[in-house]
């Protein structure tokens, strides 16, 4: 019994032993769980932390380079007036609508030696047209003394500072402060009634201008062809618009005043709003992102108008309708098309692409299309092509997850009330992945505006607004775009001057309308997944 007894002892400690051994394990290894689960927290927590960083600090330098822009060009606005380039641009308005009149003859004149007008029906034209140019010589002497006196005023204020702003102009503008020094500085009073003196002489010769062009439109040279004839009154008229104003540019000149301020909303306006994008200017430099943004809109428009189709057609047929065979060969070479380097797209488009788009619009079969042929390879429909191409992959893999995620229900129940494949696909399964589909067009949208290669080497880059008088052929015109002037344009560049900041303000805009985008794209997809939970 003592054996026994001291047998049941000794069974009792070990099993109190192993029963306090077991928490102690789970406590061992719990405590190495919660250890591996902070480390994995902390690893995957600081890149995260890392990537909010970098993109704060991008945020924080754009804002900062971009933010003295509107100072400097509220100052160069104000020179502009103050030295007078504003009153002479008055002028040089006038005298390019007189040039612009004696180009309208010249392409009335084009006309008739196509429609086989005789060689003294021209001589005649060309009388008439040579003496309407003749009319504008006055005009542009005027401008030209005009121009010498306000860069001269110009310089005498940036070498004396006296204008508002001076100081940022004169940091920025070292070369032309530089050439201003060698200039003996003049009485800026006098330089100005100097320069104002040309309100009179521009109404002299307005009133000369007036007779000479009454009496050349008295006696209209003979016009042959019905087309022509259309053509010439329709100058005429303009013609005569242009004389009935020129009364009032006079009252305008006598009414400029360099003293009147510069509203401060102006430096905004005059870049959100300004249809002029000139840099490096021996007159003055204009930073107007209107051409751009039309430029980056035009692309965009005829790169969705092509990759919506393809992408979200594309994305329905591997979907709903492929074998298994055809989506294994499908789905992996169209999203093998966002592998190919943009530079390669670009090179592309210039030496085959553009030139057979411009092939086509020569052929004999194309004539009856207005605006052919185009003169110009490179153009806005070029690159929009091409960023197509580089869209149809985003558009195509987005719109197949959003129809891919659509309950089975759906289509079963489609089916089960009758509706055939087309119906099915149509009335159920996009409707119920609409706003994934919109969210796949509008990522895509983001991914061609922001695309910079393609675009600098097949768009033109004619920093201009194209002439939407001609229709669609406005869409095969050159243009330039937000990211390619960035991309051009900034390795050219003074750290810290006007058009420096400029750049940056232009890629401000380009981040506010990317994340604009972005931002419609999270909203359409939260939606989408809630309407499917």
């Amino acid at each position: 019994m003592l054996v026994s007894r001291l047998f049941r002892i000794v069974a009792g400690v070990e099993t109190t032993a192993q029963e306090l051994s077991i928490p102690a394990e789970k406590s061992a290894t719990g405590n190495r769980r919660r250890t591996a689960e902070s480390a994995i927290r902390a690893f995957f927590g600081s890149n995260a932390l890392v990537a909010i960083i970098v993109l704060t600090l991008i945020t924080i330098f754009l804002f900062r380079e971009g933010s003295g822009f509107f100072s400097q060009n509220l100052a160069n606005l104000r020179l502009y007036r103050q030295a007078g380039l504003e009153y002479v641009d008055i002028i040089r308005t006038e005298a390019e609508k007189q040039t612009a009149l004696s180009r309208q003859l010249g392409d009335i004149r084009l006309q008739q030696m196509r429609a086989g007008a005789d060689q003294a029906a021209l001589e005649k034209f060309d009388q008439f047209a040579n003496k309407f140019s003749d009319t504008g010589e006055q005009l542009n002497g005027l401008l030209s003394d005009a121009t010498d006196q306000a860069q001269a005023l110009r310089e005498t204020m940036l070498q004396l500072g006296s204008h508002a702003g001076a100081s940022v102009i004169e940091s920025e503008s070292q070369d032309e402060a530089s050439a201003a020094a060698a200039a003996p500085a003049g009485n800026e009073a006098e330089q100005m009634a100097a320069l104002r003196s040309a309100t009179d002489k521009f109404a002299q010769i307005a009133d000369s201008m007036k007779a000479q062009i009454n009496e050349l439109l008295a006696a209209p040279p003979a016009l042959t062809s019905a087309k022509e004839r259309k053509a010439f009154a329709k100058w005429k008229a303009e013609a005569e618009a242009y004389l009935k104003q020129l009364p009032a540019v006079v009252e305008k000149l006598r009414a400029w005043d360099p003293n009147k301020p510069v509203p401060a909303y102006r430096a905004i306006t005059s870049f959100l709003f300004g249809t002029q994008w000139i840099t490096a200017s021996f007159w003055q430099d204009w930073y107007g992102i209107i051409p751009l943004f039309v430029g980056s809109l035009m692309v965009s428009v005829v790169a969705l108008l092509i990759a919506v189709p393809l992408g979200v057609c594309g994305a329905i047929y591997v979907s709903e309708v492929a074998s298994p065979i055809e989506k294994s060969l499908i789905k992996p070479y169209i999203e093998f098309i966002s592998a190919i380097p943009s530079v390669v797209l670009g090179f592309f488009g210039i030496a085959v692409l553009g030139e057979t788009i411009r092939a086509i619009s020569r052929a004999s079969f194309m004539q009856w299309v207005p605006f052919f042929p185009i003169s110009e390879r490179l153009n806005v429909f070029t690159a929009g092509c091409l960023l197509a191409l580089m869209a149809v992959p985003t558009i195509f893999t987005l719109a197949e997850d959003a129809l891919r995620n659509v309950p089975r229900g759906f289509k079963e129940a489609s089916y089960a009330l009758g509706a055939n494949r087309l119906q099915t696909i149509v009335r159920v399964l996009v409707p119920a992945s609409l706003s994934g589909i919109v969210s796949a067009v509008l990522l895509g949208l983001g991914r061609v505006i922001g695309e910079t290669m393609v675009v600098l080497l097949c768009a033109g880059n004619r920093i201009a607004i194209p002439d939407f008088t001609q229709g669609l052929g406005a869409f095969f015109q050159p243009v330039h775009t937000m990211t390619g002037i960035i991309a051009q344009e900034m390795g050219e560049v003074v750290r810290g001057s006007i058009h420096y900041r400029a750049l940056f303000m232009v890629g401000l805009v380009l981040f506010a309308i990317t994340l604009a985008i972005n931002y419609g794209a999270q909203k359409l997809v939260m939606r989408y997944r809630m309407s499917i939970g």
